[in-house]
């Protein structure tokens, strides 16, 4: 079990060597206690799950002209903490515009194989026009790399949320939105590097945690996706959110926020969430 990464590379089980669908990428990962959801100690957090997907989607049969402009994560259900497999396939080819979809496999407590999250990515060709790049949100209060990381041990929240760094900047719970920069300390997969996109969706999923209103200790508000748009290609370790989450009156809710990297925003998140109390 590793202490560095969320997820271990496995081989492939010798009963799975022979159905890989065709024109289907197959990667197979063991999940590390690291992954363990906020909200149970048999699941992981939605986080990791999303990362490794963001993974998949960008490596697919990569272009140099092309990057990812729009990512959905759909949680199709409790991602358990057993091996997991991930097809990946271009759904969608094109000159211009692409679509490529990612899933996570995991055999489930009754012994049953099914997609537990689903990933998809338009990839869009890129032109070289920096005279018309703009953006109409506000910057995010730069993080102070001498300054001490936030303590979230008060919130009593553990297993994956231990592994992140955190300079709150917005205090959690306050009106309006709040806001945070966020910094993962383990790797995505062990033995690799992660890339900007795989750094910013190993913590793009605490958005609405930042954004709820919610004692956590008393509240459950589980996010069942998140759709990320980008403007931009993140370029840093430190990913900041600021975030607002909007309940109606029958325990559905709404997360929306602002994605920004050390060099400024880059991109919005919008999430599904069920609130319930405990």
């Amino acid at each position: 079990m590793s202490d560095t990464a969320y997820f271990v590379p496995i081989p492939a089980p010798e009963s799975t060597r022979e159905r890989t669908p065709p024109d289907t990428h197959v990667e197979y990962f063991r999940p590390t206690r690291h992954t363990v959801s906020t909200w149970g100690p048999d699941l992981q957090h939605g986080a990791p799950p999303s990362a490794l997907l963001a993974r998949a989607l960008a490596r697919h049969l990569p272009r140099p002209d092309t990057r990812l402009s729009r990512l959905c994560i759909d949680l199709l259900g409790p991602v358990p903490l057993t091996d997991i497999e991930v097809r990946t396939r271009l759904d969608r080819p094109g000159r211009q515009i692409e679509l490529v979809v990612a899933e996570l496999w995991a055999t489930t407590p009754g012994g049953t194989a099914r997609a537990v999250a689903r990933g998809t990515g338009w990839r869009l060709q890129t032109h070289d026009l920096p005279g018309v790049a703009r953006t109409s949100e506000p910057a995010l209060t730069p993080i102070d790399p001498a300054a001490e990381p936030s303590d979230m041990t008060l919130f009593g929240l553990s297993g994956y949320i231990d592994t992140l760094d955190w300079h709150i900047v917005t205090p959690l719970g306050v009106p309006g939105p709040s806001a945070a920069w966020l910094r993962a300390r383990l790797d995505l997969v062990e033995g690799e590097t992660p890339t900007c996109l795989e750094r910013l969706f190993t913590v793009a999923d605490v958005a609405n945690g930042i954004g709820s209103k919610l004692d956590p200790a008393h509240w459950l508000f589980l996010n069942t996706d998140l759709t990320v748009h980008l403007f931009r290609e993140p370029s840093s370790h430190w990913t900041g959110i600021s975030a607002e989450t909007s309940v109606g009156p029958d325990g559905i809710g709404m997360t929306t926020g602002v994605l920004h990297d050390e060099h400024g925003p880059l991109g919005r998140i919008t999430q599904n969430v069920q609130v319930r109390p405990r």
